[in-house]
């Protein structure tokens, strides 16, 4: 028994309309259907709602849910922004320029491009307050990927006992620490 892939994920949203228009406008991605019910098929509760699907490539469905009759959406303030987000991958480099172009000429602020070692991104947020990542990898993303799997329980276990960030993959980021991030 094992899980085959994520289905979807789901989000709230303001707005379904505008949520819809700018990630198809600043995503290209294709909106796939809306589902709209006034009882919850979960939990039979009266709540009215509006269910848009948006194809996020590979068979994978970003979801949003616009809820007319519920408070008015908030963030777990307890959890700082950057935690709390939607990673999207991207071809390679020349394509996250792309992106970081077209979304900075749709007047959206974008952070970035961040080296991460194994990939590299850029950040924005869409209407509805969700910081949203594009990633491409970097080219030397296997070896990197390799040399993190051989550490990765001895970094949890150490990790779960001093909850102080374990040095075994201080390399990812020595270049940073020592010149910066130029490419931001």
């Amino acid at each position: 028994m094992k899980i085959e892939r994520i289905h979807h994920v789901a989000y709230r949203c303001n707005d379904a309309k505008e949520t819809v228009n700018w990630y198809v406008e600043n995503f290209k991605m294709d909106f796939v259907l809306a589902i709209a019910e006034d009882r919850v098929p979960s939990t039979q509760a009266e709540d009215p709602y509006m269910h848009v699907f948006l194809d996020a490539g590979n068979e994978g469905v970003l979801a949003f849910f616009e809820l007319p009759t519920q408070p008015k959406m908030g963030r777990d303030e307890n959890t700082p922004k950057w935690v709390q987000h939607i990673a999207f991958k991207v071809k390679d480099r020349d394509e996250l320029l792309e992106f970081k172009s077209h979304l900075e000429g749709n007047g959206i602020d974008v952070l970035g491009v961040t080296d991460h070692s194994l990939f590299h991104s850029i950040y924005c947020f869409d209407p509805n307050g969700h910081r949203i990542e594009l990633a491409c990898p970097d080219p030397d993303e296997q070896s990197k990927l390799a040399r993190l799997d051989k550490v990765k329980w001895e970094m949890l276990e150490e990790w779960s006992i001093t909850k102080k960030a374990p040095q075994h993959a201080a390399w990812m980021h020595e270049k940073q620490n020592t010149h910066g991030n130029a490419e931001k």
